[in-house]
Order: C-alpha cells, then structure tokens, then sequence
C-alpha cells in the first residue's frame, strides 16, 4: 500500500516537468538554433582584445567598438598607461616617443597600429601591445 502510494506521488510529481531533451529535436533545427543565437550575440557584443605595455606589470581589456578610428583609441591607450605617443608617418613608424602601439593581427604578424583602414584593423586585431620604439623598429610599412 505505502509502495503504490509513493509510486502515484512520484507521477504526479514528474508530470508537470518535461524531461530534458524530450521531445527530441532534429539535428538541422538545433543547428539553426544555435546559429541564430551566436550571430546575435556577436552583433551585440563587442570585439574584446588585450592590450599590455613592456614595463607596465598588469592587463586591459578594450573594445575596440567603443572607438571611432585611430585617433580615439591612442588617446585612450595614452590615459590608460600614462605616456605619450609622438606623431605617426608611414616611413618612420612614431616618432617622439619612446614606446610605439602595436598589434597583432589574425595571421600572428606584429604590425604597428595605423599601418592599415581602421576597418581592416577592427576585424584583424588579436591584441594590441605597446611596445619600446627600440623594439618596434622595422614594424612599419615599407614605402
């Protein structure tokens, strides 16, 4: 008697749950699922990369999204890492400065940051590294 009403209990208490994974899904509606799903995360979110400085003993986490174009985010490195970056030409690198902003891009090439169209930077940027002008010598784009 006590088995028969423990067992009805446990029916009526499983009844209103649906069981995980019932009713089962075909594969080609979870993938289109979980495709719709990433595509809006990724457009909500930002792109997300690491930014470190030779000397500088902690990490950042930018997004680069926040920023507009070059100009923007070099004053942003500038208040985050108090130093100044000199002006940028294409066959001299930065000049007047002792550390030059650097980035790596998808293809694990060090490039310095105003090398490429800010667009092409957005979407093939790793992390960003500013590094001592010393180091940075032969990073520009050969004119």
């Amino acid at each position: 008697m006590l088995l028969g009403l423990f067992q009805r209990t446990m029916t009526l208490l499983l009844l209103p749950t649906q069981i995980v994974g019932w009713p089962p899904i075909r594969s080609y509606r979870k993938n289109t699922l979980q495709t719709k799903k990433t595509e809006a995360e990724t457009s909500s979110s930002g792109i997300y990369v690491k930014v470190s400085m030779d000397g500088a003993p902690y990490l950042r986490k930018i997004d680069l999204n926040v920023y507009k174009g070059y100009s923007d985010l070099l004053k942003a490195l500038q208040n985050m890492f108090k130093f100044t970056i000199g002006e940028y030409s294409e066959r001299e690198g930065y000049k007047g400065s002792e550390f030059a902003p650097t980035y790596e891009d998808k293809d694990g090439d060090w490039m310095l940051v105003g090398d490429v169209p800010w667009e092409m930077f957005m979407t093939s940027c790793k992390r960003l590294r500013i590094m001592r002008g010393s180091e940075a010598r032969g990073l520009g784009c050969a004119v």
